[in-house]
């Protein structure tokens, strides 16, 4: 039996683990917490089948002057951090130009297309627990223009008409009855109908963790700092002692890159930290994105939470969560809700690459070393096809996507050193 050390306990990692053990391999998951407490948890909590095209940067002058002047709640930076953004920024500009993006999306939307398929697989083996947590009713994305709105439609007839996503142009009536507990509906409102929701995002992931031990699977606390190369493969240090395995993956999000760093592999990565909070009272129906103050209100087991933008700053920066304030003040005047639930803000990093795709497949260079992250905004989403595309390739199986598009080794600089 082959043997493989999944680093990771989020939604990657566990899906990874889990389809590996499908395949008969000997896994044990490895992190420093229980799975499901790090980026897993913070999102929104939309398994988004609607995002077909990865989100490109924006080109033109006017938008990239209103994020450098501070004028969008989209983004916020910290002008010390600039010069370790700046690289990776300027090949995700490169990267976002018309033709380039349109080829980069082709192998992202056949990840999409699978998505909620390959949840829909874990769901219907766990059952109630997990089919509890989930709703299958969509999300929106609220307009207060009317010609952003005008513009968002026809963007959305377009995915339709090349990708079959399923959407309802809702009215300001339309969102109104819709949704009465919001003051104002604006220009109206885009239902995108297919993504499903989620009620407790890490609750899922600690869901789907729980089908890994019944199935011959073992969880261990440990860290992957720890990690070392031997002669028969790799070696991490645990809680319970040292393991061995002759085979490592990293699905280690936004921590991905310093790890392998160690081994001559260079990853450009834009870290986007995003902050979250719950609010209580509110009485929102489905998740509503708020595209012109760059927030999402989600219904949650714990009350209404509201996630934030990208803020690009050092790893180990304070935090600054001003997006979060903001979007408060704005989802304010859009409905009641009650007082913020936590002292501080939960935050975390999303781990997106300049080219918009995620990083799976074998390191260059490192025999048994294996990589899956980078997934950007959409490691919630892609978790689980992502993990069986990569426990496909690693058991030599017929792939259920290409897997070119994704390879490390697209990267100049990610192999091995001299």
């Amino acid at each position: 039996m082959k043997t493989v050390i999944v680093l990771g306990g989020g939604m990657v990692g566990v899906s990874t683990a889990l389809h590996l053990r499908r395949r008969n391999w000997d896994v044990v998951l490895v992190d420093r917490r229980a799975p499901g407490l790090e980026t897993s948890y913070g999102n929104a909590g939309i398994i988004q089948s609607e995002a077909v095209e990865p989100f490109a940067m924006p080109r033109d002058l006017r938008s990239l002057f209103d994020i450098a002047t501070g004028r969008t709640n989209d983004v916020h930076f910290h002008w010390g951090s600039l010069p370790q953004h700046v690289g990776p920024l300027l090949r995700y500009w490169w990267n976002s130009e018309g033709g380039r993006h349109r080829r980069i999306a082709a192998g992202w939307a056949a990840l999409i297309a699978q998505a909620t398929a390959s949840h829909q697989g874990f769901i219907g083996e766990i059952g109630a627990e997990a089919d509890a947590l989930v709703r299958r009713q969509g999300y929106r994305t609220f307009y207060r223009n009317p010609a952003a709105f005008a513009d968002a439609v026809a963007t959305a007839e377009r995915l339709r008409a090349e990708y079959g996503v399923t959407f309802a142009a809702m009215t300001p009536a339309q969102l109104a009855s819709a949704e009465p507990a919001l003051r104002q509906t604006g220009a109206g409102a885009i239902h995108w109908l297919a993504p499903w929701s989620v009620r407790d995002p890490g609750a899922l992931v600690s869901a789907y963790a729980k089908l890994f031990s019944p199935n011959g699977g073992a969880c261990r606390v440990g860290s992957a700092e720890t990690l070392a190369r031997t002669a028969q493969g790799w070696r991490v240090d645990t809680a319970d002692g040292p393991l061995e395995a002759e085979h490592v993956v990293l699905a280690l999000g936004p921590w991905s890159p310093a790890l392998l760093a160690r081994y001559g592999l260079t990853f450009p990565m834009v870290r986007k930290r995003g902050y979250h909070r719950h609010y209580e009272g509110a009485a929102l129906d489905l998740p509503l994105m708020d595209t012109d103050n760059g927030y999402v209100m989600a219904p949650m087991a714990k009350g209404l939470r509201i996630t934030t933008g990208a803020e690009l700053t050092a790893p180990d920066a304070p935090l600054t969560p001003v997006q979060l304030g903001r979007a408060e003040t704005a989802a304010r005047g859009l409905m009641d809700f009650g007082q913020g639930m936590e002292d501080e803000p939960w935050t975390g990093v999303r781990p997106c690459m300049p080219d918009m795709l995620p990083v799976i497949g074998a390191a260059p260079g490192q025999k048994g070393l294996w990589l899956n992250f980078g997934h950007g905004h959409q490691g919630f989403t892609l978790g689980p096809v992502s993990g069986q595309l990569l426990a496909q390739m690693m058991s030599g199986e017929a792939t259920c996507a290409d897997p070119a598009p994704f390879s490390p080794s697209r990267w100049t600089g990610a192999r091995a050193a001299a």
